[in-house]
């Protein structure tokens, strides 16, 4: 039985140490304003390399920036870089629906936007909130996304 409280404690303990481990949506909406700012002064290719690097101050806990270019190409991915070139249209939310098309609908109107939907956390497992802030930088569309559990 004591064994059995350890290895719950443990894990309870894990699960909190996750949880301390995530940004914020707030924390995500700071790292696309930087995003786009670098984007602005460096030009789209080395943004580009450097979001796909995921470094500080581009990649930090579970926040990284990724861009999609006019015909829904990833040409950056801090978070998964082995996509970078493949359609953003296959990056579906839990209903289904393009995130890719979602951000560019977002920008449309103002060229910033926020995108709230449930997503696949590969850290829990789990579908969960998210909440993706978009932003145009130069002919693409830039994003940093957060997990906002409420």
């Amino acid at each position: 039985m004591k064994t059995l409280i350890a290895i719950l404690a443990v894990i309870m303990a894990g699960s909190a140490s996750a949880a301390a481990d995530r940004a914020t949506p707030t924390e995500a909406k700071a790292m696309l304003d930087r995003a786009i700012a670098h984007y602005k002064s460096a030009g789209r290719e080395k943004a580009l390399a450097d979001f796909s690097a995921s470094r500080p101050p581009f990649g930090d806990r579970d926040l990284y920036v990724f861009c999609i270019a006019p015909d829904h190409t990833l040409v950056a991915n801090g978070g998964f870089s082995q996509f970078v070139g493949q359609s953003a249209d296959a990056l579906k939310d839990s209903r289904g629906n393009s995130v890719a098309e979602a951000g560019w609908n977002a920008v449309a109107r103002t060229g910033e936007g926020e995108l709230r939907y449930q997503f696949f956390n590969p850290v829990t497992m789990l579908i969960e909130p998210k909440v993706t802030y978009f932003a145009k930088a130069g002919t693409d569309v830039c994003g940093v996304g957060a997990y906002d559990p409420l």
